[in-house]
């Protein structure tokens, strides 16, 4: 379990989402939703051009029809993602 500071985040193998889902219903708590994701294990820290193009390269493929869910990585900066958007 994780609090981010406005929302808990549970974190649980992919098999046991329905289990963890129902213990949560079971006492009152009803999640603002439940679903299996990619959760990287480590993070890559990217700085300058890498990181302008890494949010290049994940707008481009979010803009794809054929792509439902993109999954990274990757640690940037705010102010960086920011400069790349406005870049853009």
């Amino acid at each position: 379990m994780k609090d981010d500071g406005s929302a808990w985040y549970i974190v649980t193998a992919p098999e046991a989402l329905d289990k963890v889902t129902h213990a949560l219903g079971t006492t009152g708590i009803k999640p603002t939703s439940a679903e299996i994701a990619m959760v990287p294990q480590n993070y890559i820290k990217l700085t300058g051009p890498q990181a302008v193009q890494m949010v290049r390269l994940v707008e481009a493929l979010e803009e794809h029809d054929d792509v439902q869910h993109v999954y990274a990585n990757f640690d940037i900066d705010e102010s960086e993602i920011q400069a790349a958007v406005g870049a853009n």
